[in-house]
């Protein structure tokens, strides 16, 4: 897991902010986006690690990538019916721009080392 501890833990401090921040969530809505918003980000987290021990990491990073869209709607959701402040929504879109361009450039390290 050393090669991409950087992405990892990016995602696993997402997680650890998330979970600050839904524990705040009204109970109406507690099990319903949070519990997707900390599952996506889980989901993340478990494909790195997957990824990371594996030759050929093309078809978990697609999956990390897409999960990301997912969870950047949902905390834009969030935001959008009052959950999230603008502040936490903002601190929230830098995470994950920061993930994703970290992202980027370990998929374009993944297509140099497979040509």
């Amino acid at each position: 897991m050393t090669d991409h501890l950087i992405i990892f833990q990016k995602l696993y401090d997402l997680y650890l902010y998330t979970n600050m921040v839904v524990s705040k969530f009204p109970k109406s809505q507690r099990f319903l986006i949070s519990n997707k918003l900390l599952e996506s980000n889980l989901e993340m987290l478990r494909l790195t690690i997957v990824a990371n021990s594996k030759n050929d990491r093309k078809e978990e990073q697609k999956q990390i990538s897409t999960l990301l869209d997912v969870f950047r709607i949902q905390v834009r959701l969030s935001k959008d019916i009052n959950m999230l402040s603008v502040k936490r929504y903002t601190h929230f879109m830098e995470l994950i721009n920061e993930i994703g361009r970290l992202l980027t450039a370990w998929q374009s390290s993944t297509k140099v080392q497979a040509a």
